[in-house]
Order: structure tokens, then sequence, then C-alpha cells
């Protein structure tokens, strides 16, 4: 039997996929049309763990759960873009230390600005009790299958 997918018939884990995707597209979308179309996705990963304080590449990669050199081919790239610096770490001038530049820095505010406007107007759309009790269900969601400590601490990551 061939089933036709809809948003109604899919089960939770997909619904819930494709609207975070589809949520994500449109804060992209806004990125871009504010001058920061250089932004990718998976940026965020990188930059999540550079929010709180500079990192060397070998400290990203610990706290990613990657390898080293996909930490630094990540890394290279945002340097590249001008999301990224490395700057000797005090008393230490054979470690780099990797910054965020005011570009990213930027981008990050208007990221947080955008899914808050996003946010607001699902409120108004749907009704702010209906909007706040859907994102209560699916934070006990992430307490049930133990993720809320990642997204506490900023080790989100896709699963493997």
């Amino acid at each position: 039997m061939v089933v036709h997918p809809t948003a109604e018939n899919l089960d939770l884990s997909l619904v819930t996929l494709f609207t975070g995707w589809a949520m994500t597209d449109e804060v992209q979308r806004r990125l871009a049309d504010d001058g920061f179309g250089d932004l990718r996705f998976n940026d965020g990963v990188v930059i999540q763990h550079l929010l709180r304080a500079p990192l060397s590449v070998t400290a990203l990669a610990r706290r990613m759960g990657i390898t080293q050199q996909a930490a630094s081919k990540a890394v290279t790239d945002m340097e590249r873009r001008g999301l990224l610096t490395r700057e000797p770490a005090p008393g230490d001038a054979r470690t780099r230390l990797l910054r965020l530049t005011p570009h990213a820095a930027a981008a990050v505010e208007a990221a947080r600005a955008h899914r808050a406007a996003l946010d607001a107007e699902l409120a108004e759309r749907f009704g702010p009790d209906r909007i706040a009790e859907t994102r209560a269900v699916l934070a006990a969601v992430l307490a049930h299958l133990d993720r809320d400590d990642a997204v506490r601490n900023r080790r989100v990551r896709p699963p493997a």
C-alpha cells in the first residue's frame, strides 16, 4: 500500500524534524536578506561552542566529538569566509585560539532576532498558549530522551 505522507499522518519525530528544517530555512532566508548569505546551518554547530569563550581547534574538536582534522577543515572554511579568527593564546604562543569575528557576532544576534520574530509570528497565528504548550511538550520530549543536557551545555549534534 502506498502512503502519501502529509504533515497530519507523519509520526511525531518526522513532523518535528521537518518543522525544524522549515523554520531553519526561513531564518536562513531572513539572514540572507540581512546580508548574512554567507552563513551555513553547520556554522552554528561550531559557533555555539565559541559563544562562551575562545577555544583551540583541539578543544573545539573534543567538544564537538569529531576529529581534529574535521574541526580544522570547518574552521579553515569559516575563517576564509570571515567568521573566525585565530589568535595566540595568552601564555602559550604555540596555541591559537578561535574567536568569532564581529561579522559572526552580528550574525548570531540577527539569527536570535529572526528566531524570536518567527516565534512571535507563530504565536500570533496559532495563539501564544498553543505555542507555549508545543514548546513545553517538545522540551519534555528532549528531557525524556536525555538530550536536554546537550542543549543546556551547547553540545547539540545531528544524530550519528
